[in-house]
């Protein structure tokens, strides 16, 4: 999308987007606000004794990614052209058919070095695989209620096309543009089923249950960004949040790589059925936090998931955490096998980095050798999504009883098709910036 000069930038919009959802969202879940001020003090803290560089330091404060879960082609397709407008693509395809899960996924997110710099916001979107549903006549049902919905209103999809027509949005109607679009993602507390039906959906899979019973994909969690999450982790439990019990992901190390998370469980909301005059209860929505590490190439990817499936064929996190001790010495020793340097990192081409110019503050273990000319090397931050990690994080706060759909067989093609686009490659992009990065420093000296 061009962005002249009297249209609003892409970037603007997407962090209007981003702010206006945060205050959205806690206001429904008054404990994000708790984690929100927990992340806050944790990097506060690490700063004051760890350096990082600038524009990997500017974004934290606004940095969030959401999740949400839609039910049906045509609404990922809209989805699709809502994000573009905010400057957002797919990267990547997540298959959680696998971990029991009947969704599979892809991330939206800015795709540029300079746009990453200017707010990071993502938006982990799963479509809903109604054909893993056993029951024919159940399945028939959650399509009819599906198709029966639109989630978007009228002004925003006018003012998608418009954005797409004139290849932009002046202030007002990029203002109008948030406000609508937010109301796609808002909690309501109404249900568009009766008890009965939302009892049969939960029994095939409480996912589908939420998905299919209510007016649109409300937002389910909107994550904070920390630079210590054992901190957080620990600060979390102490405030009395009911945190899990494992954090997800690679275990503490010098050199962070990748992607760990954490959060506190599901909340029960009240809500609302058409045949009820009373309460009910719905679980599904939940507070979570992340740590973002350095960007692994392939073959680094290829060495973090041998290790992982090492340490997982020897012991598995259980659910209630009685074995969170022994997991978690279990993945430090396994993982002592992948170097723990930046030089190393990169040397052995395990982790992607940008490239600059040695100043006199550089510390001697950023400085490589390119072409025998020194430079500094600073990682690059992993923008997207660990499917064991996010299938994990859905589970212990879904319920560890999740129906077994591991026999699914993934099917991207038809989650391209429902995108109308094809699915971004995370490796190509991490690459696109290294490279551009190196060739701007060389031809700087």
């Amino acid at each position: 999308m061009s962005e002249m000069s009297n249209y609003m930038s892409q970037d603007k919009i997407r962090s209007l987007f981003s702010q206006e959802m945060s205050k959205m969202y806690q206001n429904e879940v008054p404990a994000y606000g708790t984690l929100l001020d927990i992340v806050k003090q944790t990097n506060e803290t690490h700063l004051a004794t760890h350096s990082y560089a600038a524009e990997d330091t500017m974004r934290l404060t606004e940095e969030r990614h959401g999740a949400i879960r839609v039910g049906t082609s045509d609404e990922l397709a809209m989805i699709t052209r809502i994000f573009a407008v905010m400057g957002m693509y797919p990267v990547s395809y997540y298959d959680l058919s696998s971990s029991g899960i009947p969704v599979h996924s892809t991330a939206f997110r800015p795709i540029e070095r300079e746009a990453l710099a200017e707010n990071p916001f993502r938006v982990f979107t799963s479509l809903l695989r109604l054909e893993l549903i056993e029951d024919e006549t159940l399945k028939q049902q959650a399509q009819s209620i599906l198709d029966s919905r639109d989630i978007f209103t009228e002004r925003a999809k006018e003012l998608t096309s418009k954005a797409e027509t004139q290849h932009g949005l002046e202030e007002e109607d990029a203002l109008a543009f948030v406000s609508e679009v937010l109301e796609t993602f808002r909690w309501t507390g109404k249900a568009r089923v009766n008890k009965a039906t939302y009892d049969e959906l939960h029994q095939s899979h409480r996912l589908i249950a939420d998905v299919v019973s209510f007016q649109g994909p409300h937002i389910n969690h909107l994550t904070p960004r920390t630079l210590d999450i054992d901190q957080s982790h620990a600060d979390m439990k102490q405030g009395g949040l009911p945190t899990k019990s494992v954090i997800e992901g690679p275990p503490r190390r010098q050199c962070p790589i990748l992607l760990r998370q954490t959060s506190f469980k599901a909340l029960s909301e009240e809500v609302q059925f058409i045949d009820h005059d009373s309460l009910s209860a719905h679980t599904a929505r939940f507070g979570e936090i992340e740590q973002r590490g350095v960007a692994l190439t392939p073959k680094g990817r290829a060495l973090y998931d041998a290790i992982l499936e090492k340490v997982r064929q020897k012991i598995k996190p259980a659910a209630d955490g009685s074995n969170a001790d022994d997991y978690n010495q279990a993945l430090k020793d396994g993982f002592a096998e992948m170097p723990d340097t930046w030089q190393e990192l990169h040397d052995q081409q395990l982790a992607y980095f940008r490239y600059d110019l040695k100043s006199p503050h550089t510390d001697e273990s950023q400085i490589v050798q390119i072409n025998g000319q020194e430079l500094a090397i600073s990682p690059i931050i992993y923008e997207d999504f660990l499917p064991v990690s996010a299938a994990g994080i859905f589970q212990s706060n879904l319920g560890d009883n999740s129906h077994d759909t591991s026999h699914a067989q993934s099917s991207r093609e038809v989650f391209e098709t429902a995108l109308g686009r094809a699915i971004l490659d995370e490796f190509k992009l991490y690459q696109s910036i290294q490279d551009e990065s190196l060739k701007k420093a060389l031809s700087s000296m």
